[in-house]
């Protein structure tokens, strides 16, 4: 539902801080979990039987990259069946990941902003278009 956590996937340990600070002033609700690489993130989705609202993931990440994490939630029928939102939000976005990610379905690629108005701004533009859409698993 969306009422589901925000999975955060990021191994930097400032940006994880600025993005939930953030995530915090725009009075968002729902609880984030952080995960510093994709395959803890992976484990955390084959295990949990809550819905998450979205995922918010790096591209390079360690152990695990981004591209590495969206493919096996791809060919994961019952990861796949979730339709969990994934974004990118990366701190760069060159064009051979972009388009890998597009190729695996990812549903948005932003380069991460570097002031905190800035990251206030593009994640209430995320959350806000998230919320108001509708999807397989948020049909009202």
């Amino acid at each position: 539902m969306k009422s589901g956590p925000i999975l955060l996937i990021e191994d930097d340990v400032d940006d994880q801080e600025f993005i939930t600070d953030a995530l915090h002033m725009l009075e968002v609700k729902n609880h984030v979990e952080i995960f510093d690489n994709g395959q803890k993130a992976l484990d955390y989705l084959l295990a949990t039987n809550e819905q998450p609202f979205l995922i918010l993931s790096d591209v390079n990440l360690p152990i695990m990259n981004g591209l590495q994490l969206k493919s096996e939630i791809q060919q994961n029928p019952y990861l796949k069946d979730k339709s969990i939102p994934f974004i990118f939000l990366s701190t760069s976005a060159d064009a051979k990941a972009v388009y890998e990610a597009f190729q695996l379905s990812v549903q948005g690629f932003f380069v991460k902003e570097n002031t905190y108005d800035g990251i206030q701004q593009q994640l209430k533009q995320i959350i806000d278009y998230w919320k108001n859409s509708r999807h397989p698993n948020y049909v009202a």
